[in-house]
């Protein structure tokens, strides 16, 4: 798996996407959730600016 990784990030297909890791809180239980997306890189600091 990790021949595939790296065969990926040489090609730079892999550059243009982030995974952003997010805490919520749940409305039921009031407790701390992760959220986890991959999105483009343009849109991370509007995504980490709402709420």
């Amino acid at each position: 798996m990790a021949k595939k990784v790296v065969a990926t990030l040489k090609t730079g297909t892999g550059k243009q996407f982030a995974k952003v890791i997010r805490m919520v809180r749940s409305p039921k239980t009031n407790a701390y959730m992760f959220k986890e997306e991959v999105m483009p890189l343009e849109s991370v600091q509007e995504y980490l600016k709402k709420k």
